[in-house]
């Protein structure tokens, strides 16, 4: 054996006899096994009764397997089922993973396709309550809750233990497009920290309506602070946006002619919307809502909530309070006020005669055209004027030239003081008839009452009637034509026409005209039928009254009554400061060009 060897050996029996001598039991772990041992040889034994009770007694309780899970152990892990809730109205199924509404069916309802009309459903629409509990992050969504049957809805529960659980009541009135959501969180602020708590609710909106782009051009999230106007998101792009100017009454997801609304019976602190546009067929818009509330540490706290599931219908939102009707777009200032304080009473008592929505649309067109009939008459006169007034006007123009523009209109604009006729005075009668006109541009595209109604060919007021299809898409006019877009093109080009044998309008003035209508064609081939009936109705009833109206108006008096303005005498009146600082621009321009000439 060499030295290297029989150094290893005898280091090896140190080690093994240091461990030996250091892990020796001591003598009360020695006295401990022995009673351990002496516990197996008596186990056998029979022993008193009242000894078996007390060792039982001692017994330590069981410790239930779902808290090993931690928070909420026993509703981690389940099977989704469904629970249905219904009224006349709607068809809510509710699922037991995350307590949830999992879809909505609007009953008396349907899609373009007659479908049943379904507002959203399935896994991408998520609703739940996000708790900071011992430090981690919990949201109810996750959880399975247990579901109960009401007489008015239903009941899911969510146990963090025996006393400490989450309540999701939902109640459903026997009809109408409410359903009552109550919170109940008992016994969490023992684990529950921090002193807010958020919701999150997640919603993917379905296609309802036949052109899915003008449904995506009208939908979009909207909300409301206290003592504020409603607001809304961008339509038109994908955008979020931070909510924290005040506490929100109200926010909602709203389509083009159905909302889902979510009204808190105290308002969220803040929080922030978000919407996406989608482009997989069948689906319009990804919303996206997370909304702060307050949690007190109350042993017992309630969040009371009303949700509205329902038409876009002004009468029916407005019924809902909060003014929630004014997501209905009804235009821009002066537009909206026009709309909601004059065109839809008129709407709402010619609809009251239960006529057909064509029938309304054509006397609704007609009182209007009544209405303006003191304008109409007065542009007509106005331009009456100007066309008796055009051959000494052409002779001006012959007489100065058309090299000098600036002295041309001096000498115009002496003319019509001396016989006393307003070169405007046949526009401002036009341009106070043009924001009703307008207003329409915004009426019809919204209003839910022409949704699904036909007239003649048009199978649905609401869009347009695609009488011609191509097949494939033509730019500027889109994959189809519209046959009342087409009627009112064509009535619009004749009343250019006419107008123009009226006004006496030449040059590029002349031509203007014309090409406006054809602008129109492709921006109106996509839009309701409905709008462009009315625009063809309100051409044909224009042609009427400048009829009627060029019956009563003689171009020969009105020339006579123009020439005696121009034989008596001027009597000189303060000017204007409007008239005297045009006169005074013409003559700096007429000095820009004389010296222009030197």
């Amino acid at each position: 054996m060499d030295r290297n060897t029989f150094t290893g050996l005898f280091l090896i029996m140190i080690i093994l006899a240091g461990g030996v001598f250091f892990m020796r039991p001591s003598e009360a772990e020695v006295k401990r096994e022995q009673q351990v041992q002496d516990s197996i040889k008596n186990a056998g034994k029979k022993k008193p009764a009242a000894t078996q009770q007390n060792v039982v007694a001692n017994v330590p309780k069981a410790v239930d397997s779902a808290a090993l899970k931690g928070p909420f152990g026993a509703n981690m892990t389940g099977t989704e089922q469904t629970t249905v809730i219904e009224n006349e109205n709607l068809r809510i199924t509710l699922s037991n993973l995350g307590g949830k509404i999992q879809s909505v069916e609007i009953k008396n309802q349907k899609t373009y396709g007659k479908k049943p009309l379904i507002l959203f459903d399935g896994s991408e629409n998520k609703f739940g309550f996000n708790f900071n509990i011992n430090g981690k992050p919990f949201n109810t969504n996750n959880l399975y809750f247990t579901a109960t049957k009401t007489a008015n809805g239903a009941t899911m529960r969510a146990n963090y233990s025996e006393n400490q659980y989450i309540d999701f009541t939902y109640n459903i009135p026997a009809n109408g497009y409410n359903v009552d959501f109550n919170v109940n969180v008992n016994g969490l602020n023992q684990v529950v920290q921090g002193n807010t708590i958020s919701l999150n609710w997640e919603a993917t909106l379905l296609q309802q309506e036949k052109d899915a782009k003008k449904e995506q051009e009208h939908s979009g999230p909207y909300f409301k602070y206290e003592k504020e106007n409603p607001d809304h998101l961008n339509l038109h792009k994908d955008e979020k946006k931070e909510l924290t100017e005040g506490k929100i009454e109200w926010f909602s997801f709203k389509q083009h002619f159905f909302s889902a609304v979510l009204i808190p019976t105290t308002p969220f602190e803040k929080g922030d919307l978000e919407i996406k546009t989608l482009a997989e067929p069948g689906k319009i818009k990804w919303y996206n809502a997370n909304m702060q509330l307050a949690f007190n540490q109350q042993p017992t706290q309630n969040y009371g909530f009303k949700f509205y599931f329902g038409t876009n219908k002004f009468s029916v939102l407005k019924e809902q309070g909060h003014e929630i009707e004014k997501q209905v777009d009804l235009g821009y200032w002066p537009l909206k006020y026009i709309n909601r304080f004059v065109v839809l009473p008129v709407f709402n008592l010619l609809e009251g005669f239960n006529w057909g929505y064509g029938l309304i649309i054509l006397v609704l067109t007609i009182l209007l055209k009544l209405a303006m009939s003191p304008l109409t008459y007065k542009s007509y006169v106005s331009m009456a004027k100007m066309r008796v007034l055009k051959p000494e006007m052409d002779e001006i123009k012959a007489k100065v030239g058309e090299d000098n523009p600036t002295l041309l209109q001096q000498e115009y604009l002496k003319l019509y003081k001396q016989v006393g006729v307003n070169p405007l005075g046949g526009c401002l009668p036009m341009l106070l008839q043009l924001p009703f006109v307008m207003a329409f541009f915004f009426f019809f595209p919204n209003l839910f009452e022409l949704r699904g109604e036909s007239f003649l060919w048009m199978k649905d007021l609401s869009t347009y009637d695609d009488f011609i299809k191509f097949g494939f898409t033509v730019p500027f006019i889109g994959d189809h034509l519209s046959l009342m877009c087409i009627l009112m093109t064509v009535s619009t080009l004749i009343y250019t026409y006419f107008n123009n044998q009226i006004s006496g309008a030449t040059g590029q003035m002349k031509y203007i005209g014309y090409i406006m209508p054809i602008i129109f064609l492709g921006v109106l081939n996509s839009y309701p039928s409905g709008l462009n009936y009315y625009y063809f109705l309100a051409n044909m009833l224009t042609f009427l009254q400048q009829f009627i109206i060029r019956k009563m108006v003689d171009d020969t008096k009105i020339h006579a009554i123009l020439q005696e303005n121009k034989a008596k005498p001027k009597v000189e009146k303060k000017k204007s400061g409007f008239q005297a600082r045009l006169e005074d621009y013409m003559r700096q321009q007429q000095q820009q060009a004389n010296q222009k000439k030197k």
